[in-house]
């Protein structure tokens, strides 16, 4: 049998194209762009919404990208680390912190996704912006996608995100709904919550005109940025891990007490079969799992119904 003629795959892009004198962003020349005085925030708006931004969205995306790029030691910069003990090369590292991001940590997607959930319902549904902060607040009490905590109580940099908006004139429907968001979350508990950065940074975000998906694209590799010089850090001051090096002390370990192997011979004497006769005998092993750590039984995937996602054009 014959091989068979068809033509070589190629990517097709709406987004850029390069060729041997220049390379072009939703049909400008970058390097007529930076030579003009455009910046970084400018091609970021460029790239991901096609149309060059107000200078007053300039100011706002540049001043999130800086409060983004340094975090601290937090879980991205941690990571960076624990990767560049290895001796990797430091865009291994670098790479290792974005990973970080999900949807508990800087969880842009599910929080974009949620606000847009509920301001589609209040127009559904005919309720006020107030009424349906309360329903959300209801029905996702202690998500930490709420975009309110207790973690900016005593850091006035959430707040400071709104003001400067405002002051910019660049605040929308998101940053209103979210503000409603905290009273009613306020009202609702028992302890002091505000406004928290995710709800700060991602509402700002959604204002500008970015999705969720892209806001968690922007801000995950603004913050590898600041991790890139913790990864560099690391490898600078603290010494190299080697595999097999790392012990864990036993005062630490929380598990099983040592017991002896079985021999061969016995082990049809110990052995617990996965598998439950009845629904009774599955209920009773699945709690007894459920208590053994590191085994994934307490843990709930949350599967949407792929019914009601969008549906993907062709």
């Amino acid at each position: 049998m014959g091989a068979i003629e068809r033509e070589p795959f190629k990517w097709h892009s709406t987004v850029s194209y390069k060729i041997i004198d220049k390379i072009v962003t939703r049909g400008y020349d970058t390097t007529e762009l930076v030579e003009k005085g455009y910046g970084l925030a400018d091609v970021i708006f460029i790239n991901f919404q096609a149309r060059i931004p107000l200078v007053k969205e300039t100011k706002m995306l540049n001043y999130l990208m800086i409060l983004c790029l340094e975090d601290g030691l937090s879980t991205p910069a941690g990571l960076s680390r624990f990767v560049a003990k290895g001796h990797t090369f430091v865009t291994q590292s670098v790479g290792a912190s974005i990973l970080a991001f999900g949807n508990a940590y800087g969880a842009f997607q599910a929080y974009g996704r949620m606000l847009d959930k509920y301001l589609s319902r209040a127009g559904k549904e005919g309720k006020s912006l107030d009424e349906m902060a309360e329903i959300l607040v209801k029905e996702n009490n202690g998500s930490p996608t709420l975009g309110v905590s207790n973690l900016m109580l005593k850091d006035p940099a959430a707040k400071r995100v709104f003001a400067r908006a405002e002051s910019l004139d660049v605040a929308g429907k998101y940053i209103d709904f979210q503000k409603r968001i905290v009273k009613a979350a306020q009202k609702a508990s028992k302890e002091p919550v505000d406004l928290d950065m995710l709800g700060a940074i991602g509402a700002t975000m959604f204002d500008l005109g970015f999705s969720p998906e892209s806001t968690w694209a922007i801000i995950a590799i603004t913050r590898s940025f600041g991790c890139g010089a913790h990864a560099i850090e690391e490898e600078e001051r603290e010494p190299r891990v080697l595999f097999g090096a790392a012990l864990t002390p036993k005062a630490n370990y929380e598990g099983t007490p040592d017991r002896p192997v079985p021999p061969l011979k016995d082990r049809n004497k110990i052995v617990r079969p996965a598998t439950s006769k009845t629904l009774e005998e599955w209920k009773k092993n699945f709690e007894e799992m459920k208590k053994l750590k590191g085994s994934g039984f307490t843990l709930v995937e949350e599967i949407e119904d792929p019914r009601k996602l969008p549906k993907v054009k062709k």
